[in-house]
């Protein structure tokens, strides 16, 4: 079964400021971890200020919160979004 397709990467406040774009569509040949998404969007926008923003950021893949977790443990598959919510002042 072919599993190439698309991660959307959405990024929001302070993450979209150093992304320099709300979204990235990351082409995948198949599930990777969260940790090897997380590095390419990083070498995407090498010399930003992202990888400093998305270490503090909350993360969700689809509407499951996966901050707690282990970055290298967390499967995200084709056709999944993966969203970077930095920390938000105020209550």
């Amino acid at each position: 079964m072919d599993e190439t397709g698309v991660v959307r990467v959405r990024y929001w406040a302070a993450a979209r400021a150093a992304a320099g774009t709300a979204e990235d569509v990351v082409e995948v040949t198949g599930p990777v971890t969260l940790s090897e998404l997380r590095a390419d969007v990083v070498r995407r926008h090498a010399g930003s200020r992202l990888e400093d923003v998305i270490k503090v950021c909350s993360v969700l893949v689809g509407d499951r919160p996966v901050s707690a977790l282990d970055p290298a443990a967390v499967q995200v598959r084709p056709g999944d979004t993966v969203e970077f919510l930095p920390p938000f002042a105020g209550g």
